[in-house]
């Protein structure tokens, strides 16, 4: 598991100030980004071997609002690593002494070539699997 951080900027917000639903997924790729560099990789080094993870199928669980300036604490877990795909599921919590769930969400993402055909998951993210789990 990784935690990324981030804090809400006042585009993410609709009027109200509160973050716009659509935002999350945002805040969901950018954790998973995190998870990559954390363990000493990226996307774009996977895109240069010719590799894609487009995301296939996204959920989000909404709980309590986020609003402007709010400092948000995204945790991004490998949780499920097969064949040709992988799953990775977040919590996003407002930061603070008592920090409050804000969402859950779970993306799906398929491992692809450039010709948008399904390929085997690189031994490099494997190994992600394993650490995650260690």
């Amino acid at each position: 598991m990784v935690e990324a951080r981030l804090r809400v900027i006042y585009g993410d917000t609709d009027q109200m100030g509160v973050v716009y639903y659509a935002n999350y997924f945002r805040y969901f790729e950018f954790a998973r980004s995190e998870f990559f560099r954390a363990h000493g990789g990226s996307y774009r080094e996977l895109e240069s071997t010719g590799l894609l993870l487009p995301v296939v199928e996204a959920s989000a669980h909404y709980k309590a609002s986020a609003r402007y300036d709010d400092l948000l604490v995204i945790r991004a877990t490998l949780s499920e690593l097969r064949h040709a795909s992988l799953v990775f599921t977040y919590e996003l919590l407002r930061d603070g002494e008592s920090p409050t769930l804000l969402c859950t969400g779970r993306t799906m993402h398929a491992c692809v070539g450039r010709d948008g055909k399904p390929r085997r998951m690189p031994e490099a993210l494997s190994r992600l699997k394993a650490l995650d789990a260690g």
